[in-house]
C-alpha cells in the first residue's frame, strides 16, 4: 500500500502559516477587504482558501451587524457619552 497520494491543487490544504498570512492580508483595511471579496467569490482556484475567505467574510458581516445594533441601542437610550468613553 502506497502513501504517495496526489492531492489536486484545487483541494490542497492550507498550512498554519498560510492561514496566518491570509488573516494578516484580510485585516489590512481597504486592500484586505478587496482581496477578501475576490477570494470569497472565486478569485482563487483553491477550495480551502475560498472557504476560509467566505467564513472570514461572514464573521466580518456579523461584527458589523452587532456593532450597528449596539450603537443603535446606545443612541436610543441616550448613553452615547458612556459608549464614547468605553471606545476611547
Amino acid at each position: 500500500m502506497s502513501n504517495n497520494i496526489q492531492i489536486p491543487e484545487s483541494h490542497r490544504p492550507i498550512s498554519m502559516w498560510g492561514y496566518f498570512g491570509y488573516e494578516l492580508l484580510f485585516s489590512i483595511p481597504l486592500i484586505g477587504l478587496i482581496c477578501l471579496i475576490v477570494f470569497a467569490f472565486g478569485g482563487t482556484g483553491n477550495v480551502n482558501v475560498k472557504n476560509f475567505a467566505r467564513s472570514y467574510f461572514c464573521c466580518l458581516i456579523l461584527v458589523v451587524i452587532i456593532s450597528v445594533i449596539v450603537i443603535a441601542i446606545a443612541a436610543a437610550t441616550g448613553s452615547m457619552m458612556y459608549l464614547s468613553d468605553v471606545l476611547g
